[in-house]
């Protein structure tokens, strides 16, 4: 092991895991920061920290298990229709019941940062796996120092939210656009798709020359959006009527 922390291998590919987690982790932070902006400050700080952490080691398991996670038929599928259902859900204001307690609050911020970040991490443990280059101590040591960068962007979304309401709808929107991506990457559609008529290039489905991927994620986009707008109207009136 020492001889591996000395090695000029070692130091590149930590730095490759690093920038890898880094990059690819950009819509996990804005998860994180809509599932934690609602609740207390002192509390989004422990949701942020307990997240990011929770979510970094799921992202080990998950790498551990990559290849075989992703030749499952359905699973994309699945993860899709989970993530527009978080990117809608968190469109929805809460209620503010003064009942909940405080702690159910932070929990369910944690469980919803955990479930967004299992699905969305599926494709980009690939990218970090080929990084570690099968060096399962690398890959630790670097997605443990990504935490810290992860809980940074995080933080600052929040901040950043509470000053420009927009960034929650784009966000919101960018979690739709990730789920209609990843759900017609599903193989198990291939057939299907196929005989609508949809081409398949490097593994990609294109639909008259077009990346079917790209027209997908914009549809997610625009759906959560629509959806999660929709929603929240529709609730406004039961809040406002609910009691003090």
């Amino acid at each position: 092991m020492l001889e591996d922390l000395v090695s000029q291998a070692f130091w590149i590919g930590l730095l490759k895991i690093i920038g890898v987690n880094v990059i690819l982790s950009g819509d996990n932070a804005v998860v994180i920061a809509l599932a934690a902006r609602s609740l207390p400050p002192h509390q989004q700080k422990k949701a942020v920290f307990w997240g990011a952490g929770a979510a970094v080691v799921l992202r080990i398991i998950l790498t551990i298990f990559a290849a075989a996670l992703l030749a499952l038929p359905w699973l994309k599928l699945v993860g899709s229709l989970l993530l527009f259902w978080i990117g809608t859900k968190l469109l929805i204001p809460e209620d503010g019941d003064d009942d909940i307690k405080a702690s159910d609050q932070l929990l369910a911020a944690i469980k919803t940062i955990l479930i967004a970040d299992l699905v969305m991490s599926l494709d980009n443990v690939i990218a970090v796996a080929a990084a570690a280059g099968g060096h399962m101590g690398l890959l630790i040591i670097g997605l443990a120092i990504s935490i810290p960068l992860v809980i940074f962007g995080a933080t600052l979304l929040i901040k950043l939210m509470e000053r420009f309401p927009v960034i929650i709808t784009l966000g919101a929107g960018l979690i739709g656009w990730v789920a209609g991506e990843m759900l017609v990457a599903d193989h198990a559609l291939a057939g299907w798709l196929t005989s609508l008529g949809v081409a398949y290039r490097d593994d990609k489905p294109y639909v008259a020359g077009y990346s079917l991927e790209l027209i997908a994620a914009a549809a997610g986009f625009i759906l959560v959006i629509a959806l999660g707008k929709w929603l929240a109207r529709r609730n406004a009136p039961d809040m406002a009527d609910a009691p003090k």
